[in-house]
């Protein structure tokens, strides 16, 4: 037997760095293969799409991604060219003399790697054929009615003909990693496995299917992860064959991978398998070359948002926008899955507790969630139409009067300011004034939704009472699509409206990672986020005070649902007591905390992934170190020394806060210096941690 090589991981300036000067990277082939590949259904194409660039970097011309091929999406996203590689290319012409369309290009994001695409409408005449060796290899059978499983079955078979064809021209090298994302790419890798096809697979859950049916179903997931019938809830929900897909796929993979803590502890329970590794999920991280810019983006965007309050919110403008602060919740439309029912009522009792204690400050909440509508809201229109309509009135009154000083000035004279407005000027303001007369409250929607009655998030506002008066601190603005800068009432992009608001709040039941949290802390913006969510889970473990970074963790899992509430109120109401520099100071520390979620450095997880599958599919070959993984040490950030180092610690116990105190802790608090420490502890040593073994969840959470 040859000597295994050695695997194990240094870091290198924060980075790690594998030791196997014998094994150099032409001596293998890494395959991802997803449904989502140049195809976007959901969160797993921002995860392959934004990884996409760190994975190519590393593995050059022997990365490749497979995927399905829809013309309408082929035609923007990928530039078609001859496979690199002569083994590849001839494993494609065998395909393509039995009939099958496959496509080879590159994807046209960051990092251009090589996509293989299959044509599953020109193989679809195998697919009796092709389930029936899945019900001889499985014991699982794939109702005809079910396309979406018939699709996953004609995808898994081409990939497993294709890695067939690949490795069957290989004696010993190079070795083949396959890694395949969700249920869908998972018959490939159950073929392969049973083919015995000499390549390392990795299967990833995003989200297990039956947890996120169950929560859906408003079930008392948590409380009941290990009393639950799981082949019985597949079976009511008529995804059993599905689930046995993933379940099979989990189990037949070399190594299986989660993306966060929460969903390993639910794969445990619904898959009966413990992941080998969590995968977080990461973004692509553009630094700024000037320190605070994200900053000045931050004032740019705001000012765009205040424009749309003042035209939404006209005849009842009478609040300071310079003292209102913009939060936002935004994703798929699930009420109870992404929290809204919980933030709607926190809602409520902070418009409660601003009216006591009588602030000068208000709150203007966005949803940005698409429903179904028919159009515009007339009287939102309206209220642009009017706002601009001011806004010309101003612009001409001000001509007038600068041409009239101006000529004064001229003559040397200073002029009667009574006489340099003259009869019209003052009957042309007063029309505008009475222009912004309004008989109606302003709309708590900007569309017209489609069946509004049985609308949950407007039933709730109904509810709470949350209707936009006069005397509420709270506003709720409902926007049932997704921004777009060609809008005609919000022009702004997703990015740019995030930038331009103060929180995002996302206080989920069901998350098994968490995007708009994770963007909203790239961006430098403070995000509510829980104990139940991916990203919840991640930020706890590494940031020693979460909330002093911008980032506020509502525990959903181990207290009820209103001490979740109250705390969520809590964490709203201490935000919004906060003065204007203690804001900009913990956006500055929310935008360090970027570099926790680079793929630079999250990449290393799937890195380990890699190799351990290596280590298990040729032993011979290959040997993991006894001491690869140890625990994650050194990846962390320590509670900021400086004040404010939260929003509950900032909070005055007297509303006769001096200013001298606020000096005091301009005086405490050094940026430059906290901003080095910080970048010290993101590249100290790291090394990957492995799941903890035998680690027993706790039972007897509340339901959120």
């Amino acid at each position: 037997m040859p000597l295994a090589r050695s695997l194990s991981m240094t870091s290198l300036n924060g980075l790690p760095q594998w030791e196997d000067e014998d094994l150099p990277m032409e001596d293998l082939l890494l395959f991802e293969i997803s449904w989502e590949v140049t195809n976007k259904v959901g969160g797993i194409y921002t995860v392959i799409q934004t990884k996409a660039k760190t994975t190519a970097d590393e593995w050059g011309e022997n990365y490749f991604l497979i995927g399905p091929y829809f013309e309408q999406n082929v035609k923007t996203q990928v530039e078609f060219c001859e496979p690199p590689n002569p083994a590849v290319k001839k494993a494609m012409d065998t395909m393509k003399s039995q009939g099958c369309q496959v496509f080879f290009g590159r994807w046209l994001i960051e990092g251009s790697p090589y996509v293989l695409l299959f044509d599953i409408g020109s193989a679809a005449w195998n697919l009796d054929k092709w389930k029936g060796e899945f019900w001889e290899v499985s014991n699982i059978g794939i109702p005809f009615h079910d396309r979406e499983a018939n699709d996953a079955v004609i995808f898994g078979s081409l990939t497993a003909w294709f890695l067939k064809e690949l490795s069957c021209q290989f004696d010993d090298k190079p070795h083949i990693i396959a890694h395949f994302h969700e249920w869908q790419a998972g018959v490939g890798l159950i073929l392969s496995r049973s083919q015995k096809l000499p390549v390392a697979t990795i299967f990833t859950t995003h989200a297990t299917l039956l947890g996120r049916y169950l929560c859906a179903a408003s079930i008392d997931f948590y409380n009941n992860l290990d009393q639950f019938d799981i082949d019985k809830e597949a079976g009511e929900r008529q995804i059993y064959h599905r689930y046995c897909m993933e379940r099979a796929s989990v189990h037949c993979a070399h190594v299986f991978t989660t993306v966060s803590q929460i969903t390993a502890t639910e794969a445990e329970h619904m898959l009966k398998k413990s992941p080998d590794v969590v995968t977080p999920n990461g973004l692509n991280i553009k630094k700024f070359s000037a320190m605070h810019e994200f900053q000045n983006l931050h004032s740019m965007y705001k000012a765009r948002i205040q424009e749309f309050i003042r035209g939404h919110f006209y005849g009842h403008l009478d609040f300071d926008l310079d003292k209102t602060l913009f939060f936002f919740i935004a994703g798929r439309y699930e009420f109870s899955n992404k929290g809204a029912d919980m933030f709607l009522e926190a809602l409520s009792r902070l418009n409660f507790l601003l009216r006591v204690h009588k602030t000068d400050v208000t709150v203007i909440v966005f949803f940005i969630m698409p429903a179904k509508t028919n159009n515009f809201n007339v009287e939102t229109l309206k209220g642009q139409a009017v706002r601009k309509q001011l806004w010309d009135t101003a612009q001409s009154v001000k001509e007038k009067f600068g041409r009239k000083l101006y000529n004064a000035l001229l003559k040397g004279e200073i002029p009667d300011l009574n006489k340099i407005l003259d009869r019209d000027d003052i009957t042309i303001m007063k029309r505008a004034i009475f222009s912004t007369q309004r008989h109606c409250l302003p709309p708590v929607t900007t569309h017209n939704m489609i069946d509004d009655s049985n609308d949950p998030i407007l039933n709730t506002i109904r509810r709470i009472g949350l209707f936009n008066n006069r005397t509420d601190r709270v506003k709720v603005i409902l926007h049932p699509e997704f921004l777009s800068s060609t809008s005609p009432l919000l022009p702004l992009d997703y990015e740019e409206f995030v930038r331009g608001c103060h929180l995002g709040v996302f206080p989920s039941y069901y998350e098994p990672w968490g995007y708009t949290p994770a963007e909203c802390t790239v961006m430098g913006i403070p995000s509510v986020t829980t104990n139940l969510s991916g990203f919840g889970c991640f930020m706890q473990e590494h940031v020693a005070d979460p909330a002093a970074y911008g980032i506020y963790i509502v525990d959903r899992r181990f207290r009820s649902p209103d001490e979740s509430c109250n705390q969520l109120t809590q964490f709203l109401y201490g935000f919004c007591q906060q003065n204007r520099r203690q804001r900009i100071i913990q956006r500055n520390r929310t935008e360090r905390l970027s570099d926790l979620l680079d793929w630079r450095y999250l990449g290393r997880y799937y890195m380990h992934a890699r190799h351990l599958a290596l280590s298990r599919t040729f032993p011979d070959k290959f040997d993991m170190e006894p001491s690869a993984p140890p625990k994650t040490e050194g990846f962390s950030f320590p509670r900021p020394s400086s004040v404010p180092p939260s929003p509950s610690a900032s909070q005055h116990s007297s509303p006769h806060h001096s200013e001298a105190e606020d000096e005091d802790e301009d005086e405490r608090y050094d940026e430059d210096e906290e901003a080095e420490r910080d970048r010290q502890n993101i590249k100290s040593p790291f090394s990957i941690g492995a799941l903890p073994q035998g680690k027993k969840k706790q039972h007897g959470e509340y339901r959120n």
